[in-house]
């Protein structure tokens, strides 16, 4: 049997549950903008069917869907260079994530860690959604035979998952017709942590706004999360290896070096010596004109509704044309009639 050719292609997606932070930014979004200036078709998705796994307010969910659009738009992600879709808006999603579910193995979903740090102790109250939502994740993956993923740590296992699904459906049916997707990690700050404990990711959740910088955030907001940042007493080493045990400094050193686009080391080899009170005004600094036009500019965005709408609904047309001659041949595949 020939191995097929397939066109490099990225998806990636983003839970509209409110709350776009700094976090989002460098882990995910940055990464993004940079992908679409590579040689990939590049799909991006507000996963709103993934949301509703719990119990969404509906306006809520509304507004926090063009809010993840604008989020996307404002940092650079464009409209002309990339799919930008809502996951909702393209039926072949959730169709093919019906046909995953009968292909994966409850044993797979019972192993994933993500269901058991949200169910806690109530497993047996939770929704079927949320149980096994990771098949429709392979699905939002492989609808689009999407060869690469960008991915943080987090996420991991779950494209595992996508890329054992892939596996089974190929073997079960004799074909090679899926990819077997290629996770993308990497970046000084694919996992940043909270401004108030160096120990814990950033986290929309997190009861404390001090604890993160939200991208909806002002100047002054920004740069005052910043000077306010725990720390520790000691200067900033010269090498890397001078951070451990220093959760704090890692995640402020960390941040700025992914903003400014250098290593941590040569940031380090700029600010070695140096106290927190000289380089926190330099972080802040950066922050404020890396992410203050983002936020000006997804408050217009914001103000113009109509205007995410359409962005939306051509991506989803967009959209359908990869994705539905992908679900016709697998429904042939599995003998659908017609």
């Amino acid at each position: 049997m020939t191995t097929p050719t397939f066109t490099p292609r990225v998806f990636s997606g983003i839970q509209p549950s409110g709350g776009l932070t700094l976090g989002n930014y460098l882990g995910a979004i940055k990464r993004f903008v940079q992908m679409q200036e590579e040689d990939f078709e590049t799909i991006y998705c507000m996963v709103d069917l993934h949301a509703i796994t719990v119990w969404q307010d509906p306006a809520d969910l509304r507004r926090n869907t063009r809010e993840l659009a604008a989020g996307f738009i404002a940092s650079g992600i464009s409209p002309e260079k990339s799919i930008l879709i809502n996951q909702s808006q393209v039926p072949e999603h959730a169709q093919l994530g019906w046909v995953f579910s009968c292909v994966a193995r409850v044993g797979w979903m019972q192993r994933m860690t993500q269901f058991k740090d949200k169910a806690g102790k109530n497993t047996q109250n939770v929704s079927l959604g949320l149980f096994g939502y990771p098949a429709l994740m392979a699905a939002d993956i492989l609808v689009y035979h999407a060869t690469h993923v960008p991915v943080g740590e987090d996420q991991k296992q779950h494209l595992e998952l996508t890329r054992d699904i892939a596996l089974k459906f190929n073997h079960d049916y004799g074909v090679d017709f899926f990819p077997i997707t290629e996770p993308v990690i990497e970046g000084a700050a694919t996992r940043v942590m909270s401004l108030r404990d160096g120990s814990r990711k950033m986290s929309k959740s997190d009861p404390s706004d001090a604890s993160r910088i939200n991208m909806t955030d002002d100047a002054d907001a920004i740069a005052k999360k910043i000077r306010k940042a725990k720390t520790d007493p000691d200067a900033l080493p010269s090498e890397a290896a001078g951070l451990k045990d220093r959760p704090e400094a890692r995640n402020l050193v960390n941040i700025y070096a992914a903003l400014s686009e250098q290593s941590v080391d040569q940031v380090l080899r700029e600010v070695g010596g140096q106290q927190f009170g000289a380089f926190k005004p330099m972080l802040a600094d950066l922050a404020v004109s890396k992410l203050s036009p983002i936020s000006g500019e997804m408050a217009r965005l914001m103000n113009d509704p109509a205007e995410i709408d359409r962005v939306l609904a051509r991506g989803a047309e967009q959209a359908r044309e990869i994705t539905a001659p992908i679900l016709k041949k697998t429904y042939e595949i599995i003998g659908m009639v017609g």
